[in-house]
């Protein structure tokens, strides 16, 4: 329905447009769009939670005991998390489980073909300085599905990924590879216009 370019920048609108919301609307918006995530994407949704379980706990830990504040638990005296770390904490995590979800329903939704086709209609400008937007884009695409790849086998340490992606041979035939073309249309000119409205409103 919409062209490949358009999800994917009105998803990097979307994750730039939360890093200003307020705290009790980005936590409605974080929860509705875990919603739609879950119902639409729930085996992406639940791989990209489960791999990043740590950061998140970790991101939440660190604010609520490094920010400066009030204690939230007065009997544990000097080793109480604070009232506003919680919050902050909160805020950030919900951020990122927000970017997560929706990136997850974009991953279920794009193929690999589409994720190019949007990057190569994205980096337009490249090709009007003489670069190869079309090199770039195929070699971003198959490095990105190279590290979801070796982040959904379980077992593996993330030095071998790594060692896995920097062993990747250069000389991928990238003329196997071909690019769909996708044609804009009204629809896509609606979520855009969805999407700056979106994002002006915010700021």
């Amino acid at each position: 329905m919409f062209h490949p370019a358009t999800q994917i920048l009105v998803w990097g609108l979307l994750v730039t447009t939360v890093q200003r919301l307020p705290f009790l609307l980005l936590l409605w918006l974080t929860l509705l769009t875990l919603l739609i995530s879950l119902h639409f994407s729930p085996v992406k949704l639940r791989q990209l939670l489960r791999r990043t379980r740590w950061l998140l706990l970790t991101l939440l830990l660190v604010y609520a005991y490094n920010v400066p504040g009030v204690a939230l638990l007065p009997v544990l005296d000097n080793f109480s998390p604070t009232h506003e770390g919680v919050q902050e904490g909160l805020t950030q995590l919900s951020r990122l489980l927000l970017a997560l979800a929706s990136l997850a329903f974009l991953l279920d939704k794009l193929d690999r073909t589409q994720w190019m086709s949007g990057i190569h209609s994205l980096l337009t400008p490249l090709h009007w300085l003489g670069l190869s937007r079309e090199r770039f884009s195929i070699r971003l695409v198959l490095t990105l599905q190279y590290a979801e790849a070796g982040m959904l086998r379980g077992g593996r340490r993330w030095q071998d990924i790594l060692h896995d992606l920097a062993d990747t041979p250069d000389n991928t035939p990238l003329q196997a590879l071909q690019l769909p073309r996708h044609a804009f249309t009204w629809l896509d000119g609606l979520l855009l216009l969805a999407g700056l409205l979106f994002w002006w409103i915010s700021a």
